[in-house]
């Protein structure tokens, strides 16, 4: 079978997206290749459609359980035979894998590298036709990369088990450190490397301080009624506390850390997979494994740890391609906090500034004074742009001022103070007040005393966070978070450099500001509607024990209502609508979009539904209804067999001579039906 048709009649989709036709040509050409592809692009089937055009199986090392069941369960559902081997198998789907291994059927088989140590699992690889290994985020294998996994390492001994066999490797994030180390650990020559951008231009990204944070979160929930989404936070116990605070407010909400037993865990995987509605709050340990399509956005209740880190997180939201969004949430204690954390670290000289300088890029997208979708970009691809149109900055712009001399005030304070006190004391001396603090240690005389009191204390904190940001200072581990000068601000302090932050009054401005709600993704007269499709694809999916967009997805749900198809010929040309899933539910919705219609049930009309020449199925089939009865219409029924009908159809029988030659095709059929098929066969729609 060829790709395109592989593409529509199994996966549903008419086109290929941006970049997957080159990479899946060079997969199957046999060509080792690594892929950079942002979340949300497609990258399964990358690998997922290479393999079907061979023989054998096509083995995918996959990094967690979840994972792997949702992309079995997905595969199944359109007709692919795939297992995955894990843990958690039971018997049955054990002997099932083997059963379907001894009779050749297998097309994927997806394992975690954990795995690939394992005698067992060595001899079972061996009795397989291995075409390919498929590795999915393949930065893993990375101690440069924000999800480093030991047992990765073991996929090189694996492919050398197998005889140097070809790799394709797959990943969203990987920077020039994580690149090299794939290279490294994957291939023994360098492979094909396709890098297809990092914009998700449906994910509007919103960056605030944290003011009332919970109020700021259940505000910004509450513009996402029965959506999915993820918050994240720095510390199992704010998982906990937010969560219930969520439900407190109405919300479905659960909490998910590294803390819980892999039973709770598994447990709260499942629901977010199954429920269209669950909010969960967790820390990093949730999410690498989710592949939910329609999440519908990611908050980070604290600030991450790098720009890696952030960009892979809200990569998890609107994978579907619909409208999702990302909010962070900071301050000036997040900051210090991460700062302090690397320092604290027991990593080498180099990797604590490779750290720092990673945390640098995620406070420069925090504190952007432009557009922060081409900060993203000028990180991951050197590239940059004015303006993206769906940001907080591109929606309305920061007010900015000359802040020289108010950074040499604060710079100069912490300088006079001998780098050993954090923002509070700092800020008591410029805005001169005489605390017992201040007047103990005599700050009240160094020449800065006072000199800033123009401005509040929530206005210098906000000035002081902008120069953590800007990495202007840093929070010292061993004076328990003072303040220090980096190199980067001597030039502002000699005055050889001028510097610019955000106005300080814009401060007063954050309070106040309500958070977009969800984008209305279907037109107001089309709600019933898109309400009643969503929900027989709920009893569907509960019916077949998997998550709802496995039935269909959000955005299809959404074409369907826009297009409202009235046939299975239209249905099948709906994105995401392939064969088996047209053969399973389409009659199921054809019915909710046009009401109690007559509906083909004939399973062969159904298999050819969408193809240019459908129509002649219908014509001959229009013919024998007609002819049933002969001419007279007083003979008695001739049956003719659904097989016969597509046997003719697939022949295309031009003369009676060559109708007689089709298998099954009796003298009494060809009398009685013969002459009007073949002038069927010879009309021209």
């Amino acid at each position: 079978m060829q790709k395109k048709i592989i593409l529509k009649e199994i996966f549903g989709f008419s086109n290929f997206r941006n970049g997957q036709e080159k990479i899946i040509d060079s997969v199957s050409g046999f060509e080792n290749v690594l892929a950079i592809m942002p979340t949300g692009a497609g990258k399964s089937l990358c690998y997922q459609l290479p393999a079907l055009l061979r023989e054998g199986t096509s083995l995918i090392i996959s990094p967690l359980i979840a994972l792997m069941r949702d992309q079995v369960r997905s595969l199944a559902q359109v007709g692919v035979t795939a297992a995955a081997l894990h843990s958690h198998n039971t018997d049955e789907e054990n002997e099932t894998m083997l059963e379907n291994v001894r009779m050749g059927r297998l097309k994927m088989l997806y394992v975690a590298p954990e795995r690939l140590a394992s005698r067992s699992f060595i001899n079972l690889v061996k009795r397989l036709n291995v075409t390919f290994i498929a590795v999915d985020e393949a930065h893993c294998v990375s101690q440069w990369g924000h999800d480093f996994r030991p047992d990765y390492l073991k996929i090189g001994l694996l492919r050398n088990t197998l005889g140097d066999i070809q790799i394709a490797a797959f990943t969203a994030t990987a920077d020039p450190n994580t690149q090299q180390d794939i290279l490294n650990s994957l291939f023994i020559k360098k492979p094909k490397i396709f890098l297809n951008g990092f914009d998700r231009p449906n994910i509007r990204l919103t960056c605030k301080l944290k003011q009332r944070p919970r109020q700021q979160l259940i505000e910004f929930v509450r513009g996402y009624n029965d959506q999915s989404g993820i918050i994240y936070c720095a510390s199992r116990a704010k998982t906990e506390v937010l969560a219930q605070a969520l439900n407190d407010n109405g919300f479905k909400s659960k909490f998910y850390h590294a803390g819980m037993s892999s039973e709770e865990r598994r447990h709260v995987e499942n629901c977010f997979q199954i429920d269209d509605g669950l909010i969960v709050c967790a820390t990093v340990a949730f999410g690498m494994g989710i592949d939910k399509p329609d999440i519908r956005f990611v908050v980070h209740a604290d600030l991450p740890k790098s720009i890696e880190s952030f960009y892979q997180e809200i990569g998890r939201s609107g994978r579907d391609g619909l409208p999702a969004e990302s909010l962070l949430l900071y301050n000036l204690d997040d900051v210090k906090f991460r700062r302090m954390q690397i320092d604290e670290s027991l990593g080498s000289v180099e990797k604590k500034i490779i750290d720092h300088g990673r945390l640098n890029s995620l406070l420069g997208f925090v504190e952007a004074q432009n557009c922060r979708r081409s900060k993203i970009l000028e990180y991951f691809e050197k590239r940059s742009f004015s303006s993206c149109l769906n940001c907080d900055i591109c929606s309305e712009a920061p007010k900015v001022f000359d802040a020289t001399d108010t950074v040499r005030k604060a710079l100069s304070v912490i300088l006079r103070t001998k780098e050993s006190f954090g923002s509070s004391h700092l800020i008591d001396i410029l805005r001169g007040k005489t605390s017992q603090k201040v007047k103990r240690l005599s700050h009240d005389k160094i020449p800065t005393f006072g000199l800033g009191s123009d401005f509040s204390k929530e206005q210098w904190q906000a000035i002081f966070l902008q120069l953590l940001g800007l990495d202007y200072i840093r929070p010292s581990p061993e004076r328990l978070g003072a303040f220090y000068l980096t190199k980067k601000s001597l030039p502002v302090l000699r005055g050889q450099e001028e510097i610019t932050l955000k106005l300080i009054d814009s401060i007063k401005y954050l309070r106040g500001n309500r958070f977009n709600k969800s984008r209305e993704l279907v037109l107001e007269e089309d709600e019933p509607l898109y309400s009643f499709l969503r929900q027989k694809r709920k009893e569907i999916a509960q019916s077949l024990d998997v998550p709802s967009y496995i039935v269909f997805s959000d955005k299809t749900l959404i074409e369907m209502v826009d297009r409202k198809p009235r046939s299975l010929d239209e249905m099948h040309s709906i994105s995401g609508v392939g064969q088996k899933k047209l053969s399973k539910f389409g009659n199921q919705f054809l019915e909710i979009i046009n009401g109690n219609v007559s509906l083909k049930t004939d399973r062969n009309r159904i298999k050819i539904a969408g193809h240019s020449n459908a129509w002649l199925y219908d014509k001959i089939v229009e013919v024998i209804n007609k002819h049933n009865r002969g001419v007279t219409g007083l003979d008695k029924p001739l049956h003719v067999s659904p097989s016969l009908i597509l046997k003719i159809f697939e022949r295309k029988p031009k003369k009676l001579s060559d109708l007689k030659k089709i298998s099954g095709m009796t003298s009494g059929i060809l009398r009685r039906y013969g002459k009007p098929l073949i002038r069927a066969m010879s009309y021209e729609r």
